[in-house]
């Protein structure tokens, strides 16, 4: 049986946990390079899988809408950034896309949970989107995701908190 990770539970209000991980392009990327900006962080459990390629898209389509009210989109997932840029380039997406591999963001943010699919467990990513606020305050939490019509909540929640 996998061993469980600590259940974390992020709360409105409080400030988003710190992270530096590599993007598509192997750059580096923390909190603190998006002071003053909102950050939609949406977390996925793999690349070129059917929901999350579905979720990627739709965030593509909306990150014209999503720079106006100024945020930026960031997708998180442990796939490596090899796998990022076949996902960028096979779904021609404009989005960013975090490498986790070691599961360190995944579980600060504690979305890296003991899952079950047809009675067999195993540590996975539960699909979870999070709003940090310009001041780096988490504004909203959606945890498990449902994909259909999600970029538009967070557009929705995005624009009624900026209010």
């Amino acid at each position: 049986m996998p061993a469980k990770s600590k259940q974390i539970e992020l709360k409105t209000g409080e400030a988003a946990p710190e992270f530096s991980l590599q993007d598509q392009s192997e750059n580096n990327v923390t909190l603190k390079d998006f002071k003053s900006k909102w950050v939609v962080l949406y977390f996925y459990p793999k690349d070129n899988t059917p929901g999350c390629t579905l979720e990627a898209i739709d965030f593509t389509k909306e990150l014209p809408n999503f720079k106006k009210l100024d945020a930026v989109i960031l997708g998180v997932s442990p796939d490596s950034c090899k796998s990022h840029q076949k996902f960028i380039a096979g779904q021609k997406l404009k989005i960013n896309l975090l490498s986790d591999p070691e599961h360190k963001m995944l579980e600060d943010y504690g979305v890296w949970q003991l899952k079950k699919f047809m009675g067999r467990e195993y540590m996975g990513v539960v699909r979870t989107t999070v709003l940090i606020d310009p001041k780096g305050k988490i504004a909203h939490v959606w945890p498990n995701v449902k994909v259909d019509g999600h970029a538009e909540d967070v557009k929705a929640k995005l624009k009624e908190l900026k209010k």
